[in-house]
C-alpha cells in the first residue's frame, strides 16, 4: 500500500475501519463515536488528520465497533468483534492501541485473546470509566434516548475540557452546535456501547496482562478521575509505563502532538519475542 493512500470501508463483522500509512501494522481502536457507520466527507478527513502523525512509520488499521450492535452487547461481545477481524487480517500477534472508549476494548481484547495483541498502548484511558466519566456517559444517553441533541453535546463538549474556562466555553459551543457538534443517525450502537461500558470494569484482572503496556493519561481527564485511574491501571500492570501529563484534559491528550511521539517511542523499542 502506497504511503499516502487512505482505505476505508468495513471489515469481518461490519466492523467501520480507515487504512493509511506503511510500515508495521498498528490497529487503533476508535474511542466513543456518534455511530459506527463508516466515516466519510469531514468525519473521514477530520480522524484521517488524527491518525496521520502514526501513519508516518506505522501501517496504521483504524477500527470502530460494528453496526448493529445487540442492546444487551457486553465490552467481551464487543472485543470477540474485533478478535474475529484481527484473526482475517494478520497472521499473528500485532501492536493495540485503544483511545478512551477504545482503550476499554483493547484491554478487553488483551485479556480475553492475547495471542492476538503483541503491545498494548492506551491513551486517555483506564481499567474502567472514573466516577464523573460513567456519570456523564449515563447522561449522554438520558439525553439521547430523549431527543435532546443540545444537551448531548453540551455534556459531550464539557466533559473534554481541562479547565473550568474551557469546560464553559465548550459546554456553550456544544449547545449552540447542537446535532452539528456530535451527528448522531443511528443512536442505538451509540447507546448500546455506553451501557456496554457502563459495566465494564477489568481492574482485577490487570495483573495477568503479560504483553508490554504504555499508558498514557492527562492529569486533568475528568472522564478518568484526574488520570487517578490511568495511574492506578498501569500501575497493576506488570512492568507497564506510565506517562502522565498534569495539565492536559481528555481531548488534550487525544489531540496532542506529544502522544504519538510518545506511542512511536514506545513502538520502536526492541519488541518481545
Amino acid at each position: 500500500m502506497r504511503a499516502d493512500s487512505i482505505d476505508h470501508g468495513t471489515l469481518g463483522r461490519g466492523l467501520a475501519y480507515i487504512r493509511l500509512g506503511s510500515g508495521p501494522p498498528l490497529v487503533v481502536a476508535a474511542g466513543l463515536t456518534p455511530d459506527h457507520r463508516p466515516l466519510h466527507g469531514m468525519g473521514l478527513r477530520f480522524q484521517v488528520m488524527q491518525l496521520r502523525p502514526l501513519a508516518r512509520e506505522r501501517t496504521v488499521w483504524w477500527l470502530n465497533r460494528r453496526q448493529g450492535l445487540d442492546p444487551q452487547a457486553t465490552m467481551q461481545d464487543i472485543a470477540d468483534d474485533y478478535a474475529d477481524t484481527l484473526r482475517i487480517l494478520f497472521d499473528g500477534p500485532v501492536d493495540c492501541l485503544g483511545e478512551s472508549t477504545g482503550g476499554s476494548v483493547a484491554l478487553q481484547l488483551t485479556l480475553d485473546h492475547p495471542e492476538l495483541v503483541r503491545r498494548l498502548l492506551l491513551a486517555a484511558s483506564g481499567s474502567r470509566l472514573g466516577v464523573r466519566g460513567r456519570a456523564s456517559q449515563l447522561r449522554v444517553a438520558e439525553h439521547v434516548l430523549a431527543g435532546r441533541p443540545r444537551a448531548t453535546a453540551r455534556e459531550m463538549a464539557g466533559m473534554v475540557a481541562a479547565t473550568p474556562r474551557s469546560r464553559a466555553a465548550l459546554r456553550v459551543t456544544g449547545w449552540l452546535m447542537g446535532s452539528a457538534f456530535w451527528p448522531i443517525t443511528e443512536p442505538e450502537d451509540l447507546l448500546a456501547t455506553i451501557r456496554a461500558e457502563d459495566q465494564f470494569d477489568v481492574t482485577d484482572r490487570l495483573e495477568k496482562i503479560e504483553v508490554p503496556v504504555l499508558v498514557v493519561g492527562g492529569g486533568r481527564d475528568q472522564y478518568y478521575d484526574s488520570g487517578r485511574v490511568c495511574a492506578q491501571t498501569a500501575g497493576l500492570i506488570p512492568g507497564a509505563r506510565l506517562i502522565l501529563y498534569p495539565d492536559k484534559g481528555h481531548l488534550g491528550v487525544l489531540s496532542g502532538r506529544q502522544v504519538p511521539r510518545d506511542v512511536l517511542a514506545f513502538l520502536a523499542q526492541r519488541p518481545p519475542q
